[in-house]
């Protein structure tokens, strides 16, 4: 996609949302589009701030918290180690390398889960977390392994 236009309908769903479409604001939306690495507020600080030379962590901070109640981006927690951001909003799977520590989207239709138990409960959310090793640390090994032979 066109980089105007991302960023044109980035503005529309700022203002849709009655969010203020600011040059930052814009721009970590930017940053979530182009990295879908599921980066945290300190990789998306460090990324942004040697081109917003006014940018502090406690903006990105507070943009992500903002963006997340609008339900622009998703807040994931994995581990409950740190908080990861995630621009695909509509459900979906995630898979997190115990190796390199990647983590990866997956298509999965988590709104065919509804547990009998959670009939009168309101789910807040859905999440399915897979942990293994992704393919790039699994041919890693398989070099590793030749080598040590």
């Amino acid at each position: 996609m066109d980089n105007m236009i991302l960023l044109d309908n980035f503005k529309k769903e700022l203002v849709k949302s009655d969010i203020r479409p600011t040059f930052q604001r814009i721009k970590i939306l930017e940053y979530l589009e182009k990295n879908k690495s599921h980066p945290t507020v300190d990789e998306i600080y460090s990324a942004l701030a040697p081109e917003i030379p006014t940018l502090s962590k406690t903006t990105v901070y507070n943009t992500l918290s903002t963006l997340k109640e609008a339900g622009l981006v998703n807040e994931i927690k994995i581990d409950d180690v740190e908080a990861r951001f995630d621009i695909v909003t509509k459900p979906h799977g995630h898979f997190k390398c115990v190796e390199c520590g990647d983590l990866s989207d997956f298509e999965f239709d988590l709104g065919s889960i509804n547990p009998k138990e959670l009939s009168d409960h309101k789910v807040l959310n859905r999440n399915l977390f897979m942990f293994g090793i992704c393919p790039k640390c699994l041919e890693k090994m398989k070099e590793n392994k030749i080598d040590n032979k």
